[in-house]
């Protein structure tokens, strides 16, 4: 059974009918019945995506009901359907974040119709700043765990999802395998839009964390409550806040992602091919 078809309360029922729907007009505009993997890019990434495969079609999000255009510089608002040594891939070039105030719900609906497509597998990926010194901008870190400091959950009703093992272990060994001198951190995602201040990073360093962003961990939720096996790249943008001594700014975030984006294609294209 499709975990989408699942239905766990109203509320659910609704969204995953909202996914379905989604997913119908997916299908339509790229002529693929079914995709095998999904990708998200983060702020940054989006110039990794002419790496990633032989693109079969590309659509505006605008195109597609019950999703919204992008609110944020560096995601493009672009879904793209590409082919992978026979593997169909999902791509979503930008992402909805908590701080658009548009709702959890829409945060997470990319993920719900990802898994309606038939995606079986989740890679999420984001920008982030970097708690360890030895992580310079361009650096890409593998997330094996996370905090959901957002306040939020995505979930509807008496939903319990076991999070163990949330960022597969499976696939960081395969990742490993590709370039085994990828670090590995611990994700905690703020609402945003305002950067965390010096003191919340100290907090979250004593806390375990190690990478810092708005968005990733209420997705990576839903993705597991639906069965999906879930990869997530952070790319070290800048150095958590009173790190460098230095103002944060979003336009070194992209900066970064245009430095790094043929490492990056080229590690995400490799990596796919593995799984």
């Amino acid at each position: 059974m499709n975990p989408i078809d699942i239905s766990i309360n109203p509320k659910t029922d609704q969204l995953n009918r909202a996914a379905l729907d989604s997913a119908s007009t997916i299908t339509s505009l790229s002529g693929v019945d079914t995709h095998d993997i999904a990708i998200v890019l983060g702020s940054g990434w989006v110039p990794a995506a002419e790496r990633i495969g032989t693109q079969i079609a590309e659509f505006s999000v605008s195109e597609v009901p019950h999703f919204s255009e992008p609110a944020v510089a560096g995601h493009s608002g672009k879904i793209r359907s590409v082919d992978i040594n026979g593997k169909k891939i999902l791509v979503f070039l930008g992402r909805t974040h908590l701080y658009e105030e548009k709702g959890v719900d829409a945060v997470t609906h990319i993920v719900r119709t990802a898994a309606a497509s038939g995606c079986k597998t989740m890679i999420l990926t984001n920008g982030c700043g970097g708690l360890n010194p030895e992580w310079s901008p361009g650096t890409p870190v593998l997330i094996k765990d996370q905090i959901n400091f957002t306040g939020n959950s995505p979930l509807h009703g008496a939903h319990f999802v076991d999070l163990t093992d949330l960022y597969s272990s499976r696939l960081r060994a395969m990742c490993h395998e590709v370039d085994p001198a990828l670090p590995e951190g611990v994700y905690v995602q703020f609402p945003g839009p305002m950067y965390e201040t010096p003191a919340e990073i100290s907090m979250v360093r004593n806390m375990g964390g190690t990478l810092v962003g708005m968005s990733t961990a209420l997705e990576a939720i839903v993705a597991r409550s639906l069965g999906m096996e879930i990869l997530g790249i952070s790319l070290v943008t800048n150095l958590a806040a009173g790190m460098s001594g230095e103002p944060l700014n979003h336009e070194e975030v992209l900066q970064a992602g245009n430095d790094a984006a043929t490492r990056m294609g080229d590690l995400l294209a490799k990596i796919i091919a593995k799984i």
